[in-house]
């Protein structure tokens, strides 16, 4: 691959300080991370853009839901693993889990995560132009006019996310290798 593992002396100065700070708050150095600092701003995109989506208002495990669609749909093993084992952490049902790893699109367990599913692809299918019912469906189930363009956000950030480890060949690293 042509993508190297940097670390902080080798990467692109720009990279050096968001590579230290990711370093310093998971504990290691995700290879992730080391391969996207070939471009510092691409990997300030990603943190920004994901530490937004982190803090807006759609509920932890509706978020995960959205990230867990665009790794399986975007065939991105090292997001699977990295969020399956965010979906522990959160305690989510490991039926859910199953589920969301599961890439034959059988339903969810739950009707409300189920719902952000098929509005995350709906979104995806038609570039944004969902239908009314489509919006409806979503927002019967609490959701609001925000959350759905809190949707198009964390699609954004996990296309950005799964199209730049798929690019450089990511692997999954050893902490998250139980959950692959």
């Amino acid at each position: 691959m042509p993508f190297p593992d940097h670390t902080p002396e080798t990467a692109p100065p720009g990279s050096r300080r968001a590579m230290e700070a990711v370093t310093e708050r998971l504990g290691y150095r995700p290879a992730a991370i080391a391969r996207l600092a070939a471009s510092p701003h691409a990997l300030d995109g990603f943190l920004k853009i994901s530490a937004i989506f982190e803090s807006c208002t759609l509920d932890p495990l509706s978020r995960e839901v959205l990230i867990m669609t665009m790794a399986t749909r975007n065939d991105c093993h090292l997001c699977v693993a990295m969020h399956t084992a965010k979906l522990t952490a959160l305690d989510a049902d490991p039926a859910l889990v199953a589920a969301l790893r599961d890439r034959s699109g059988a339903a969810l367990p739950d009707e409300r995560l189920e719902a952000v599913r098929r509005f995350t692809l709906a979104v995806l299918a038609s570039a944004g132009a969902v239908d009314d019912a489509a919006l409806r469906d979503f927002q019967a189930y609490g959701y609001t006019e925000q959350n759905a363009l809190e949707v198009v956000l964390g699609i954004g950030a996990y296309t950005l996310s799964t199209l730049a480890n798929r690019l450089t060949g990511a692997p999954v690293d050893a902490p998250l290798a139980a959950f692959a």
